[in-house]
């Protein structure tokens, strides 16, 4: 689950620097932050796994000026975390060793990744990918033995280069301390972040900082009021600071001195696996939301294609297949009978007699070689390349019209640009696969014509019936005409020698046995063409063209990957750390 959340945090980054609506940047914002949380939250699972004695984190979160640092060198009695006057003076976190020395947290570098440790003098303002972590020999009554964390503010402008970091923070707290003011306390921000960090079930108290007197009660009231709104969970210890003036430096009650270590004492790790189940479930629909529409817009194209392939199909059986006027397959089958309809011992009398008044004839001969009985510039190729034209026209109607659906506005329009480029590639593909397909066809057709023949061998009677209609017509001068397109179809079906075979046969005993074969030339013909031109070279790679869109502007996570994921999210009732 952690990769599958790193994965889809990336996505989310590179997809928002390529976007271009503002609406969008913010929800899109927002979501990264939630990823980083879990991110991290994943992480501090891994890290409780990974050692069987915890070190106890405690963390301060607050916007800009509340005073974060200041806290800190009051709980540590100490001023070890350095203070400022300036907003976003602290862009890394820094921990704070109380009661522990560093070895014993070398185990931190494992969770914070790619973030590197350093000491808090080699720190730049300009690295966000890295933390410190120092020893503190101070002595204080408000601290059990810990890191304390001290972060960046999450509400600044700059915020955004650096919330990972706070998101690491405060996801590896065992404890969270919320520090704000009272010219801050009512920032939508906080409240954020407060709501935001709720799944994590951690331990929880706020200081409230920088109060004046008379304020403190109706501050308190209202941070409860606000609580109950953002939150579920039981409103928590509020620990109010007032501003000495003498020192610069904020008092901790002495009725709350205890209070750190009485939490501390509550720790309980078992339920993390819980709260990372808990925290990826009410995410998790808004995560996968732009996912889903991109599934949405593939599953919208493949209708598409579908579609339009099945318009295309039906149009080449309906204005080829079963026109009375243009479907010719089977009438050259019937051509190519006519060549095996020879009377024993006079063929070469009769070719001869061809060759001096027939022009295909004396052209076949002079190859040494028959013709295709179908050519290239036949009806069927003309409509077949119209079919595959009114295809693509179609399609990009149709991308237009949903160009405007959520979070598919972007894949629409790429994937137009995209088709327009592959148009005339798709085309050409188109013409030489059916040109190909009429040449090998011919053998089929050639294949009919001998099943006939050898049929007609069973009926010696109707077969020198028919021999002898095609020696007095001379049909086969006719079918070469036709092989070498001196004649059209219609001259050939009308011809008195068709006219005769066709009537002899479809009144003989073999009637229905040329009809069954017409059909069957023609289911063959329809499924070679369906298969071989419609799905193989238009459809697939039709559907073949998402995997060339842009892998910066789009999830790019797919329908497997995605409900991998979402299985196991769902059937780990005891929480994620069964993975």
């Amino acid at each position: 689950m952690l990769e599958f959340i790193q994965l889809l945090n990336q996505r989310y980054q590179t997809t928002l620097n390529q976007s271009n609506n503002d609406i969008y940047k913010v929800k899109f914002q927002q979501r990264i932050e939630q990823l980083h949380l879990a991110d991290s939250f994943l992480r501090k699972g891994r890290l409780i796994d990974a050692s069987s004695k915890q070190l106890l984190n405690i963390t301060l979160l607050g916007p800009t000026q509340a005073g974060k640092s200041t806290i800190a060198n009051v709980l540590l009695n100490t001023s070890s975390a350095v203070v400022s006057p300036l907003a976003s003076y602290t862009v890394q976190p820094h921990g704070f060793c109380y009661g522990l020395t560093l070895d014993e947290c070398t185990g931190l570098q494992q969770y914070f990744g790619r973030f590197q440790q350093l000491q808090p003098s080699d720190i730049s303002r300009d690295r966000y990918d890295c933390y410190s972590l120092s020893e503190v020999t101070s002595n204080t009554t408000l601290l059990p033995n810990c890191v304390l964390w001290d972060t960046p503010d999450f509400d600044s402008i700059d915020s955004a280069t650096y919330l990972e970091g706070v998101f690491r923070a405060a996801a590896l707290a065992d404890i969270v301390i919320i520090v704000v003011s009272k010219e801050k306390y009512a920032d939508q921000s906080v409240w954020d972040m407060v709501a935001m960090l709720e799944p994590l079930h951690q331990p929880t108290i706020i200081c409230l900082n920088k109060l004046s007197e008379d304020t403190e009660e109706l501050l308190i009231n209202s941070l409860r009021e606000k609580w109950l709104i953002a939150r579920s969970d039981a409103f928590p210890d509020v620990v109010p600071l007032f501003y000495q003036k003498q020192t610069g430096l904020p008092i901790w009650p002495k009725a709350q001195q205890a209070l750190l270590k009485k939490l501390a004492k509550k720790t309980n790790y078992k339920s993390h696996a819980q709260s990372e189940q808990a925290l990826i479930k009410k995410y998790w629909q808004e995560w996968i939301e732009p996912i889903n529409a991109e599934h949405k817009a593939l599953s919208n194209w493949t209708e598409l294609v579908d579609a339009c392939i099945c318009d295309a199909i039906e149009n080449y059986q309906r204005d080829y297949l079963n026109h009375p006027h243009h479907y010719d397959t089977f009438q050259k089958a019937l051509a190519e009978l006519l060549n095996l309809l020879e009377i024993p011992g006079f063929s070469k009398i009769l070719t001869g007699a061809r060759k001096t008044i027939t022009w295909p004839a004396r052209q076949i001969m002079k190859l040494g070689r028959k013709k295709p009985l179908v050519a290239n510039n036949s009806q069927e190729l003309t409509l077949l390349n119209q079919l595959a034209e009114h295809i693509l026209i179609q399609l990009a109607d149709k991308l237009l019209d949903h160009a405007e659906q959520p979070y598919q506005k972007q894949w629409w329009k790429e994937f137009s640009r995209l088709l327009r480029s592959q148009r005339q590639n798709i085309l050409t593909d188109f013409t030489y696969a059916a040109t190909a397909y009429h040449d090998t066809f011919q053998q089929d057709v050639e294949d009919t014509a001998q099943h006939l023949y050898h049929k007609l061998q069973e009926q010696p009677f109707l077969l020198n019936s028919l021999r002898a209609t095609r020696v007095t017509a001379d049909a086969a001068a006719i079918a070469l005409t036709l092989q070498m397109g001196g004649i059209g179809l219609h001259d050939f079906i009308i011809a008195p020698a068709i006219l005769a075979i066709n009537t002899l046969l479809a009144e003989s005993a073999l009637g229905s046995y040329l009809q069954k074969s017409e059909h069957s030339l023609k289911s063959h013909q329809y499924n070679t063409v369906k298969q071989d031109l419609f799905i193989n070279c238009i459809s697939l790679k039709l559907l073949a063209l998402p995997e060339l869109l842009s892998t910066t502007n789009h999830f790019n996570i797919s329908s497997a990957q995605l409900q991998a994921a979402a299985n196991t999210l769902s059937e780990k009732r005891h929480g994620l750390r069964l993975l």
